[in-house]
């Protein structure tokens, strides 16, 4: 698609954002309230966790109105460009959004919420943004280069600013994406850090008290924690200063691009009582071979997540090797874990085991993508496919490798973005 910038309407040019050069927004005096912005398509669980870790309580935005009535606001954007965009449009938050961000109170957008403050981006075929900053957002290329960009980067500072306090330099934050920003003259005001994969591109902004990110501070550790500290707080003042041009060099200190990473990956079922624990053995066959053979317990999923958050694991990876006997929809305890684990991991979850098409036992048929859409909104940040995975490839090839926006695969991708999708293959 050969949308650009100059082709957009007018509409959507400049979002001008009032009082830019303030040190900071008064809210009301030892306000503990934030507002967020969740419009339902992705993974914004640990980001309320991380605000309550915080002490702060968070108001949803229900309706257009609660966007001008808010003094801090978090856009957690996840998933499709066009996708956000289509649900912004038909809520009617738009314009009201943009009018927020125009007024120069605390603003903080992370991930896809920095993609849609520009012009425009060429995924979903050529999709109007916001129009706050000038450019377009645009896929990852390169040779050789491997698309998604997932993992642990680190950062380029452009300017010094009270928002990246808790990062030292150096220091990895997580990223997971296709596309992105590209820093150039006619946004060079905002650029606040960038990053290096295949070539520099943005990775914060900033502008007075309008700020995001592209990485994902709560699934980036305590330094992520950090990140929303300072912005819930209001300690993200900018120090004046020169704009650095030249990102530091690949043999610095700080040894920049992505790290090797770490991921604890648990098989987790049901016992012969129904409580889920972790194990593990030789092809699925976990029961212990003494008298009894119940199955074999290694601890519990919540507790072992949470400990291998803190000895420094990356990811963490669920794979629920319960034999179904229904639908995984009514897997209540799988979904528990999910919901406990983000309350303390804040690192990427991954969850895997029964994605696929489902007939219940009364006869009522769900999706992959409502099985996914389940597991997203309990906490997962990605689902892993295994089986299902293998009856695509075969529908595949025998289609004369066409593909038809049938399959799990691209159903969940194409509503959640490919980075939130993992193949397992055994």
């Amino acid at each position: 698609h050969n949308n650009s910038s100059e082709q957009l309407s007018s509409s959507t040019r400049r979002c001008r954002v009032r009082a830019a050069s303030r040190a900071g927004v008064v809210t009301s005096a030892g306000s503990k309230e934030v507002t967020l912005l969740d419009y339902g398509a992705g993974n914004v669980r640990s980001v309320r966790n991380a605000i309550a870790k915080l002490g702060f309580t968070v108001r949803d935005v229900s309706k257009p109105e609660d966007l001008l009535t808010a003094e801090r606001l978090i856009f957690p954007g996840v998933g499709a460009y066009g996708s956000a965009m289509d649900i912004l449009k038909e809520r009617g938050l738009v314009e009201p959004l943009k009018e927020y961000i125009a007024s120069g109170k605390p603003f903080f957008g992370v991930c896809l919420g920095l993609q849609l403050l520009y012009d425009g981006s060429e995924e979903s075929g050529g999709v109007e943004g916001l129009g706050v900053i000038p450019g377009m957002v645009r896929r990852f290329t390169g040779d050789d280069l491997v698309v998604p960009h997932i993992g642990w980067n680190t950062l380029v500072p452009k300017r010094q600013s009270g928002l990246l306090q808790h990062v030292p330099d150096g220091d990895r934050l997580y990223f997971v994406h296709s596309y992105r920003a590209t820093p150039e003259p006619a946004n060079k005001e905002w650029v606040l850090a960038t990053c290096d994969y295949g070539g520099e591109f943005v990775a914060a902004v900033q502008k007075g008290d309008v700020m995001a990110c592209q990485f994902h501070p709560e699934k980036s550790g305590d330094k992520g924690i950090g990140i929303f500290k300072s912005f819930l707080e209001g300690t993200t003042a900018e120090t004046p200063g020169e704009y650095i041009s030249t990102p530091k060099p690949a043999g610095s200190s700080a040894g920049g691009g992505l790290s090797k990473r770490v991921i604890a990956c648990l098989d987790v079922r049901a016992n012969d009582n129904g409580d889920l624990v972790v194990t593990k053995g030789d092809s699925y066959d976990v029961r212990d071979k003494d008298e009894g053979g119940d199955v074999r317990n290694l601890g519990k999923p919540v507790e072992l997540a949470g400990r291998y958050f803190e000895q420094g694991a990356d990811e963490v990876a669920f794979l629920n090797i319960t034999g179904y006997r229904d639908l995984p929809l009514t897997d209540a305890p799988m979904l528990e874990v999910l919901r406990r684990a983000s309350e303390t991991v804040f690192v990427p979850l991954t969850v895997g085991g029964g994605i696929r098409d489902f007939t219940d036992s009364e006869g009522r048929s769900y999706t992959a993508l409502e099985v996914a859409s389940a597991y997203f909104s309990s906490g997962a940040d990605k689902i892993s496919i295994g089986s299902d995975a293998v009856e695509v490839a075969q529908a595949y090839y025998k289609g004369g490798m066409k593909k038809d926006g049938s399959t799990s695969v691209e159903q969940i991708s194409a509503r959640y973005g490919a980075q939130a999708v993992v193949i397992s293959v055994d």
